[in-house]
């Protein structure tokens, strides 16, 4: 009984999180809607990369270089945004034993697992928990960030300027958000360091969205020769 009711907490839990997760994650698809428009993409254009490509932060780098470097930039915005998709590989990697392999979940699951469906489903240790967090932030955040897209979208032209409000900045902030928990030692600080640097001198120089790929490339040169982490470790 007292498992039965462990478990029933749990799975509780799930849901309360799922939900709360997806209307914060929700509300910055504004965000996204008004500067894609802002980019030169129509609402229709819009609407499509937030149904089909949903991973907020390679959006947000594809509209970034296309708004910058307009039509002749979009090799390196496929790149920048292709970059940021990757991950995901990962996180399919890790969530496919948690979420069952049947036939449905196979076609459906890859396209719910994103940053925050992951982070919910592995904050939980109870089997049926886990899953309930991952299909309740997936689709909450599915849903609703097509939703605000489209009002992003819309609204657009009536709020003007989004960078007026910051809106630019709220991807950065984001990725900021979730990245500084792992600067807590000297290998990790040293890769964000290096790519940082060489993206910001990069920039006035190169096309937009090449930067990026260079300090990815970077970033991966230091962090595989883990000079700072061996040192840590000993």
């Amino acid at each position: 009984m007292a498992d039965d009711t462990e478990r029933s907490a749990a799975e509780r839990r799930a849901w309360r999180e799922g939900l709360g997760v997806a209307l914060a994650t929700s509300a910055y698809g504004v965000s996204f809607g008004a500067l894609s428009v802002a980019s030169g993409l129509d609402v229709w254009q819009t609407c499509v990369l937030s149904l089909v490509m949903f991973t907020g932060g390679s959006q947000f780098a594809f509209i970034g270089v296309i708004g910058a470097g307009g039509l002749a930039a979009a090799p390196a915005a496929i790149a920048s945004a292709g970059l940021l998709g990757v991950r995901n590989v990962a996180y399919g990697l890790r969530m496919a034993p948690l979420i069952g392999t049947g036939p449905q979940t196979r076609i459906l699951a890859p396209h719910f697992t994103i940053d925050e469906s992951t982070a919910v489903a592995l904050a939980h240790a109870e089997p049926r928990a886990r899953r309930i967090g991952f299909w309740v932030t997936g689709i909450g955040i599915y849903l609703g960030w097509n939703l605000t897209t489209l009002l992003g979208a819309l609204l657009g032209d009536v709020l003007g300027d989004p960078r007026q409000y910051g809106l630019d900045a709220a991807a950065a902030a984001a990725f900021l958000a979730l990245l500084w928990p792992r600067l807590s030692q000297r290998q990790a600080i040293a890769v964000g360091v290096a790519a940082a640097v060489v993206a910001a001198v990069l920039t006035p120089v190169l096309l937009p969205g090449i930067p990026v790929l260079v300090a990815a490339a970077v970033a991966v040169i230091v962090g595989w020769t883990n000079w700072l982490g061996r040192r840590d470790a000993a």
